[in-house]
């Protein structure tokens, strides 16, 4: 325990986080709900504690090969016993609410981990679940905690970003205030062009002009479901844009950046480096945001 609170003293912000990193009563089989959770375990090297993940955890591969309790935010209290599990480890949006507490009533121990949307966060989330499974600070602790550094010395010069889902129906998808988009241009350094929406937005031809993004960033879904980068420079909104003129543009793979586990603090990282470079021409997707240490 001693471990523990010197974890919450010396590293999460803030430490009233206390009881929901609180080392597990029996962390053996875990079934995690929330994609960067997984992600996280796989991070620390402790996925042989999971038994079962929600429909997010596409990261690593090998997850997919795991039983499946369906969507994060859509989980059956009888889906979940049914698994055996010792511990139920979610993300902030985990439910619905009242299957939570119906699985707590039955005995069963059920941790949310918390969530702030920034590489700091990130960290927090790393030693909130080594501390949940009892470790010491690890090598991926220390690792995380090294990139989160590396990021921060990378100088954008603020940048004016637009993050972009995807275009639907000809009309761009926007990263506004309090998305995971927002976030991640904020890790990067950039500055987002369309903060002042809230929410994922659609962004009108006029809206785009006037905002006159330098460089588009958008998901690797998004651009291949739109018809590529090319085409996505083509359009008439996107066109008229330093962004589209100068064909600063840029598909990353969409839960590298937004999935808020270690690999968006990657993704993060060489965003900014391209940013910062002299070269800020249409790039496909060379992004991989794989979770290194």
């Amino acid at each position: 325990m001693w471990r523990y609170l010197l974890v919450c003293s010396t590293c999460l912000s803030p430490c009233v986080l206390a009881n929901e990193c609180a080392p597990a009563r029996d962390p053996s089989r875990i079934v995690t709900a929330g994609g960067s959770l997984t992600e996280i375990l796989y991070y620390l090297g402790e996925e042989s504690r999971i038994v079962a993940v929600d429909t997010t955890s596409n990261f690593p591969e090998a997850a997919s090969d795991l039983p499946s309790i369906g969507y994060v935010r859509a989980l059956s209290a009888e889906g979940l016993l049914s698994l055996n599990p010792t511990l139920i480890l979610g993300e902030d949006d985990m439910g619905p609410r009242e299957v939570v507490e119906q699985v707590k009533r039955s005995g069963l121990e059920v941790m949310r981990v918390p969530e702030v949307q920034t590489a700091q966060g990130i960290v927090d989330k790393v030693i909130c679940i080594a501390s949940i499974l009892s470790m010491d600070d690890t090598e991926g602790v220390k690792a995380a905690k090294r990139s989160v550094t590396r990021l921060r010395n990378i100088k954008t010069d603020g940048r004016r970003v637009a993050l972009l889902l995807g275009v639907r129906d000809g009309i761009p998808l926007a990263a506004g205030s309090g998305t995971s988009g927002d976030g991640f241009l904020a890790m990067a350094g950039a500055n987002n062009i369309f903060s002042e929406l809230e929410g994922w937005k659609p962004v009108s031809f006029e809206s785009m002009v006037q905002a006159n993004p330098e460089v588009i960033v958008i998901s690797a879904r998004g651009a291949n479901q739109s018809g590529g980068l090319e085409k996505i420079l083509k359009h008439p909104a996107i066109a008229l844009t330093v962004a589209g003129n100068q064909g600063q543009i840029i598909s990353l793979d969409g839960m590298s950046m937004l999935g808020f586990g270690p690999r968006t603090i990657t993704t993060a990282i060489e965003f900014a480096e391209w940013l910062a470079s002299d070269d800020l021409t249409m790039t496909n997707g060379h992004l991989e945001g794989q979770c290194s240490r």
